[in-house]
């Protein structure tokens, strides 16, 4: 394990989704400096229905060099949160660190379209990535964390996980989903010590020089 003294998370591991940029990228800076080691992962790569810019391998190289900087091992993956089998394969990795203490589904998206106007691609595939892939992320994270005997889920959800957003029902139906997730998993985890919380973030900004401050 990490040698680092001090640090909230010292000889803690985080497994982090959606790392290669934004909130992802901060929390595993943010993890890396209280004394944690990361398993960063990201599609890096184009997903159907969305049009803002995607992240790429260049932006996940950029945090494991953030985290590296902030004295954290770290080890990356390209992975898409829509397929289990991958997640699973790739969350496996954390044995290189000799287990897993926090899992944080931070890797989503975001389109726009009025509830009776969005074609049913935009619908699935939003809650594919949205929900679904961050149940993926929580089957294949539960494991490890039940082996070691304690730890904690942080599902990052949205202000919209609290109420109805006008021109993205489909966002806001999936991270209402999460907080139902959150609440059964933490039923169901408390007996192994282990935690399940959602965040609600509204707007954040996605700027790569604010995870060095």
């Amino acid at each position: 394990m990490s040698a680092r003294p001090g640090g909230r998370l010292k000889d803690k591991v985080a497994l982090i989704t959606g790392a290669a940029r934004g909130i992802g990228r901060a929390q595993a800076v943010r993890f890396a400096q209280e004394g944690a080691d990361i398993v960063a992962l990201d599609v890096c790569g184009p997903i159907e229905t969305v049009v803002i810019p995607h992240s790429t391998p260049a932006d996940l190289d950029q945090t494991a060099l953030l985290v590296n900087e902030a004295g954290g091992r770290v080890h990356t993956e390209i992975v898409d949160v829509r397929d289990l089998t991958a997640m699973q394969s790739a969350t496996d990795r954390v044995e290189r660190f000799g287990g897993l203490d926090v899992v944080c589904t931070t890797a989503g998206i975001t389109s726009r379209g009025m509830a009776v106007d969005l074609e049913e691609g935009d619908w699935r595939t939003m809650l594919d990535v949205n929900l679904t892939g961050v149940w993926h992320t929580c089957r294949a994270g539960a494991p490890h964390l039940i082996a070691r005997g304690a730890g904690a889920m942080i599902l990052t959800n949205s202000i919209a996980g609290l109420r109805g957003l006008v021109g993205v029902a489909h966002y806001t139906a999936a991270k209402h989903g999460v907080v139902g997730l959150m609440r059964s998993l933490a039923q169901e985890l408390a007996p192994h010590n282990i935690r399940a919380n959602c965040i609600h973030p509204t707007n954040v900004h996605d700027d790569p020089e604010r995870c060095r401050q």
